[in-house]
């Protein structure tokens, strides 16, 4: 952590980009999806990029390391949703202490062959913490408002299973993310707290929620600065803002988490807002160009990128960063 810290305070850190971008461009059938131990698994697996990590590890180490080559500082692991939770969907609720010990042992590997290599810029893990396929907050059924798909104690469970399999794997960071429900990133945040404690644990924590649309709330209705006050009485590293808008969409809510917090700042937004097809437009350089917004106004300590985003745009954004300071704000 000590080396961690040093690098925050001499620097901005890069954040790398998406995995899910990257992997959509290997073209993955249902056989990538499965080895010996899945082979008459009866659900289909196709899509649950987590499972890569045991069945193609090669596509997420190489990942990883276009990302490191490109300019991060810090790698997510392949875990967003890595939990019972979300792997129930594919029957996979017994793969989730292997799919994030695996997930975080890949990721630790890359990065210490590039801190080897580049001793000067060492690189870290940050292990990815998902929102999940439930909210805590909210019913899903418009007939019933007052039912709940998820409690808060099944919640913290999960979490606390996918949180001691990323530490096993040697994560340096935990970044619960991509936050539609407070109420579910507290009970990440509880759980995390209890393994620190059990454990006899510092790991550095970061937290970044998403803003779904214009109005500048989360899916659950909190403003950001609401948001900010929801979780201010935690120990963190930093709070941030990524995916759902584009970098300009972004800025307002992210100045908003700079001027109130004394934690430090993160951000990595998409490459614009998805066109009719799904996908992203932006490329390095607009997303780039709108960054540089942020880094003019010393609003951020972290910045990397979320879906839409590639090497290239890391590199972009990497190449722009360093040019800056970061933004001033508490260390632990």
């Amino acid at each position: 952590m000590k080396d961690l810290i040093n690098t925050l305070n001499k620097r901005i850190l890069v954040l790398d980009g998406a995995m899910g971008t990257m992997i959509q461009r290997h073209q993955l059938e249902e056989s990538d999806f499965r080895n010996e131990r899945l082979r008459d698994h009866s659900k289909s697996l196709k899509g649950n990029n987590d499972l890569l990590s045991i069945t193609r590890p090669d596509i997420i180490e190489e990942i990883h390391a276009a990302y490191f080559a490109a300019g991060a500082d810090i790698a997510e692991t392949n875990t967003f949703s890595s939990t019972t939770i979300a792997q129930a969907d594919y029957g996979l609720e017994d793969f989730v202490y292997e799919l994030n010990y695996e997930s975080a042992r890949i990721a630790k590997k890359v990065a210490d062959e590039f801190t080897s290599n580049c001793p000067e810029k060492p690189r870290f893990v940050a292990g990815s913490i998902g929102p999940t396929n439930r909210t805590a907050s909210l019913s899903p059924d418009v007939n019933d408002p007052g039912f709940r798909a998820i409690t808060f104690e099944e919640l913290k469970v999960a979490y606390k299973q996918q949180t001691e399999a990323l530490i096993d794997g040697g994560v340096d960071i935990l970044l619960v993310e991509t936050v539609f429900d407070t109420l579910n990133a507290k009970a990440a945040l509880f759980a995390i707290e209890e393994i620190k404690e059990f454990r006899n644990l510092k790991i550095p924590v970061m937290v970044s929620g998403t803003i779904t649309d214009a109005s500048g709330r989360t899916l659950s209705g909190q403003t950001t600065e609401a948001f900010l006050i929801s979780i201010s009485h935690m120990d963190l590293l930093s709070v941030g803002l990524n995916c759902a808008l584009g970098a300009s969409q972004l800025r307002p809510y992210l100045k908003v988490l700079s001027d109130k917090s004394d934690f430090l700042v993160s951000a990595h937004p998409n490459a614009g807002l998805p066109n009719e097809f799904g996908q992203y437009d932006e490329t390095p350089e607009m997303m780039a160009a709108q960054i540089k917004e942020y880094l003019d106004e010393g609003l951020v300590n972290i910045i990397g990128g979320c879906c839409g985003t590639t090497p290239d745009h890391i590199s972009a954004i990497a190449e722009l960063a360093a040019s800056y300071e970061p933004r001033k704000g508490e260390l632990i």
